[in-house]
């Protein structure tokens, strides 16, 4: 076997879902000549959110293709310096404009991952991972910005049952990263996080440190089951604790279930 043949590229299916995801965002962008629209509960506009999508996959498409690109310190204050400062010096705001910029960095990320093995080790603004989960926090970070436009726009977002399950990767290499120290200090809790139907993970809070495991505790305080967007939009901030479980879509059991409430806000999402 050469060396070339026994390389592993990112996954089709993975690389599929994110350049679909460009291509939904880019259709509520042209739908809409108000760029000022405002992303509701959040600071930016239309327009900058779509600007910040641009420039955000530019940068984990010069990423995958090797470079160098340090961006903020990693931390969640961090990021929204480097986000406030790369948009003040990039001022379109067209979203017809963006739209194409977004998809254009999206597929070039696709052709830039497919050229190198999907665990060589990347630097990213949420610190070291290997190319096929930097490929699972583009399409994360697209689902994210992606919702917000939709809400915005009053048009159906773009997150389903499979875009979440490939979102994992991410998600669970980046919680420890955004734990909020001052939220988790003091506290030990190990948890069993699952969605429903899906994948089960373990997360153990040990004062301010956060261990993340593939597998749930044997034993643990508490036992978490969401329906997949609704766990998505938790981690990501866009949806409450309280309203998942008011409207039925997570439960909580075991020997601490009120430590369900609490678990999201153990962390801070960038």
């Amino acid at each position: 076997m050469t060396e070339s043949s026994a390389r592993t590229s990112v996954s089709t299916q993975l690389i599929e879902a994110t350049v679909a995801t460009a291509e939904d965002i880019a259709r509520i962008l042209r739908s809409t000549p108000y760029a000022t629209a405002r992303i509701p509960g959040a600071a930016w506009s239309v327009g900058e959110a779509a600007a910040h999508l641009a420039l955000a996959n530019q940068l984990m498409a010069e990423v995958a293709r090797g470079l160098d690109r340090p961006y903020g310190d990693g931390t969640p204050a961090g990021l929204a310096a480097a986000n406030a400062e790369s948009l003040a010096a990039y001022p379109e705001r067209d979203p017809a404009v963006l739209a194409d910029a977004i998809v254009h960095h999206t597929r070039t990320f696709a052709e830039d991952s497919a050229a190198r093995p999907a665990t060589e080790p990347v630097l990213t603004p949420m610190g070291p991972m290997d190319l096929e989960t930097l490929a699972s926090y583009l399409l994360t970070h697209m689902l994210g910005h992606g919702y917000d436009l939709a809400r915005a726009l009053k048009q159906p977002h773009m997150i389903d049952r499979e875009r979440v399950d490939l979102s994992l990767p991410f998600l669970l290499t980046a919680m420890p990263r955004v734990v909020d120290p001052r939220a988790t200090a003091g506290r030990h809790a190990r948890y069993a996080i699952g969605l429903r139907g899906g994948a089960r993970f373990g997360v153990t809070i040990a004062d301010g440190t956060v261990t993340v495991t593939r597998q749930p505790p044997h034993r643990p305080d508490c036992t978490i089951v969401s329906e997949h967007v609704t766990f998505f939009l938790m981690a990501l901030g866009r949806c409450t604790p309280m309203q998942a479980i008011s409207r039925g879509k997570t439960l909580a059991w075991g020997r601490k279930p009120w430590l369900a409430p609490g678990f999201p806000t153990y962390f801070r999402a960038p």
